[in-house]
């Protein structure tokens, strides 16, 4: 009777305490579900900004202005905008409709409004990365508390010290664990921290604002302009 009520016991807490572990696993597991959809979510929104810079390299129709461009944008070599630059424009953006007297200023107002719409996205996109950063430390900061609250080979340990017959032993636990057993079976257990420069999400381009970049803009629009005429009236009757 006294051991019935001993076993009883033991396999209530037992239940317990892995009810509390797997309770607070699926927990994680679900921030973790979260966090993975919302790095999609920037990635994607990091595209879309991509294409507006896409589409300044397009309105400088030139590698060399497309380079100047660069510079004035202190674009990074190798970076992950310097490859939206070098992409080709796909559309995929709202048309931007801008009125003046002469081809060359209507040119100007439209590289400059160009660069006005990518600086927005720009802001938009670099709200969504410091965001993503922030639940990034957040998931990792919960993942932790996680591990030390539940220690794979701490809880096996305690569990199986809750036993007080060799039978009961053996129907909860089986056998004795090698080491090896244990060490496989904490790293299968073992939820890792996010590393986010894994993830590749790009950092925002710091951008000068409009107003401080416009003359440089209208300078560049002036020799794209005077070098590839025919190019820039070509490109603006689409």
């Amino acid at each position: 009777m006294h051991e019935d009520l001993i076993t009883g016991l033991t396999r209530q807490v037992k239940e317990e305490v892995i009810e509390n572990y797997l309770t607070e696993r699926h927990l994680v597991g679900l921030q973790l579900e979260e966090f993975e959809q919302k790095t999609a979510e920037t990635l994607l929104r990091a595209e879309k900004t991509g294409k507006r810079l896409s589409r300044m390299a397009f309105l400088v129709v030139h590698p060399e202005m497309q380079a100047k461009l660069s510079s004035l944008l202190h674009i990074q070599p190798d970076s992950f905008w310097d490859e939206c630059m070098k992409k080709e424009f796909a559309r995929g953006v709202r048309i931007i409709r801008v009125k003046a007297l002469t081809d060359k200023s209507k040119y100007r107002k439209l590289l400059v409004e160009a660069y006005c719409r990518l600086c927005q996205w720009m802001e938009k996109y670099r709200k969504a990365y410091e965001e993503l950063l922030s639940e990034c430390k957040a998931v990792n900061l919960n993942i932790n508390a996680f591990q030390k609250n539940f220690d794979v080979l701490t809880l096996l340990a305690f569990l199986r010290n809750l036993d007080t017959l060799e039978l009961e032993r053996k129907h909860f636990l089986g056998e004795n664990f090698t080491a090896d057993e244990l060490s496989s079976l904490d790293q299968k257990l073992y939820i890792k921290q996010i590393n986010f420069e894994n993830l590749n999400v790009p950092a925002p381009l710091d951008l000068p604002k409009a107003e401080r970049v416009e003359p440089a803009l209208a300078d560049l629009a002036a020799e794209v302009y005077r070098r590839h005429q025919q190019n820039v009236k070509g490109l603006m009757l689409h």
